[in-house]
């Protein structure tokens, strides 16, 4: 934001402001303190109730977290999805203000082991589609896909770019999604994944195994691993009386 518009904003949004564009600037590493509320208050020329104001804010959002005693720490923020939904992760990443990208490793056709075509409802050595992408928040892996299709439900898969758009935006175009199972573990990563994820084997990370039905047709089956130190899933339910 530029000094101008700053300076029309109230001075705890100028405050907030201040060190947002801090945050985003890599001036105010995620870990590290903000300056104390006594020199942002000499700073701005405002009260330190003003200042608290401020902070108080961007605590209650999670951006900031505050130490009585210690002082106030820039949050070490989390990438997360929504547990109850499929959504598209490249939306996710946009609407946080963060860059998507993916890296495509595997886009092909194979025999369904046991395993995969109990997962997908198809026989054993049956053809199915695969793909393996890595997608990135800001560079930074955040989720490892592996996912299996019907072909039958998906004939253009293979033909896609999913360099340009993703393996949910395509299914959900082709044939809407209705219904969706899953189970959430926490796994320690295989060597193989730990690689993808650029992680340690030692890093825990967060297992989703999810299967998606178009109407009554069993699509897809994909297992999802997130490095658990940067990423995390959530779920608010409504509860009715």
């Amino acid at each position: 934001m530029d000094t101008q518009s700053r300076t029309r904003q109230p001075r705890y949004q100028q405050i907030k402001s201040y060190i947002l564009d801090g945050i985003s600037r890599r001036v105010f590493l995620p870990g590290c303190k903000i300056p104390p509320e006594m020199e942002l208050a000499r700073q701005f020329e405002v009260s330190r109730m003003t200042v608290n104001k401020a902070i108080r804010d961007l605590a209650e959002a999670g951006i900031l977290l505050r130490f009585a005693g210690d002082g106030t720490y820039v949050a070490e923020r989390k990438a997360e999805s929504p547990l109850l939904d499929i959504n598209n992760i490249a939306e996710e990443v946009r609407s946080r203000g963060h860059t998507h990208s993916s890296d495509v490793h595997l886009l092909c056709e194979e025999p369904a082991s046991d395993e995969i075509a109990l997962r997908l409802g198809v026989q054993t050595g049956s053809m199915v589609y695969r793909s393996v992408l890595v997608h990135r928040e800001d560079g930074l892996p955040i989720q490892l896909e592996d996912r299996y299709v019907n072909p039958q439900w998906a004939p253009g898969y293979l033909e896609q770019d999913f360099t340009q758009t993703t393996p949910n935006a395509y299914l959900m175009l082709t044939c809407p999604l209705t219904d969706i199972e899953h189970s959430v573990e926490a796994v320690l990563p295989t060597p193989a994944e730990a690689g993808f994820l650029e992680t340690s084997v030692t890093e825990p990370c967060l297992l989703v195994l999810r299967r998606t039905w178009s109407h009554k047709n069993l699509v897809s089956f994909a297992r999802l691993v997130h490095p658990g130190n940067n990423y995390k899933l959530r779920s608010r339910t409504r509860v009715r009386p």
